[in-house]
């Protein structure tokens, strides 16, 4: 449901995010990595994250769901943006670092420990990890398009029953788009041995 939603409104997703100031978010993320790190992008939408990320002087891949938001990525990037779910990730220690903006919360709540396992599994030992979901504790379908949201006590849940990754920080923030009054859970994961 929400992959034929971003196929279908790619244009006018794109629009509304694209030119998004991501610094306050970016920010906790980048000093926690080393110089030339390998970001995976994780749902990477529009390629907004990826780019920025590239001129920062980090390696980026990247993939998404959406064939429509992979075309729009890789135009606005430059990267070969693969068209890829989380759940066909088969990388094994892979990346210093997962970008993952407020993609996973399209993924349900009975796939999320599968996927979060997938995703984990591609990071390297120590590998940081930034996750985002619309702030709460339901999932529900709005516009097209499916949520899972996850408040402390959810996302502490779905970390506990992964071996290999425990949550740094979390934080709360409220919407970066103008005229948006929703609230999104931040957290960074690291990956211990």
């Amino acid at each position: 449901m929400s992959i034929d939603f971003y196929n279908e409104n790619a244009d006018s997703f794109v629009q509304g995010t694209l030119n998004v100031d991501m610094q306050s978010l970016y920010n906790p993320f980048i000093l926690k990595l080393r110089k030339n790190a390998l970001i995976l992008d994780a749902g990477c939408g529009s390629g907004r994250d990826s780019k920025a990320f590239m001129d920062m002087g980090y390696r980026v891949e990247a993939i998404d769901a959406s064939k429509a938001m992979v075309e729009h990525a890789s135009a606005y990037s430059g990267l070969n943006v693969r068209h890829l779910t989380f759940q066909q990730i088969d990388a094994f220690n892979k990346y210093d670092a997962i970008w993952s903006c407020a993609s996973l919360l399209h993924v349900s709540l009975s796939e999320l420990p599968e996927v979060v396992a997938k995703l984990s599994r591609s990071l390297k030992s120590h590998g940081i990890w930034y996750l985002s979901f619309k702030y709460g504790d339901s999932e529900r379908i709005k516009d097209g398009r499916t949520f899972t949201d996850l408040d402390e006590n959810g996302l502490q849940t779905l970390i506990a029953a992964q071996r290999d990754v425990e949550i740094v920080e979390t934080w709360v923030t409220k919407d970066a788009r103008p005229a948006r009054a929703e609230k999104w859970l931040n957290a960074i994961l690291r990956k211990v041995d």
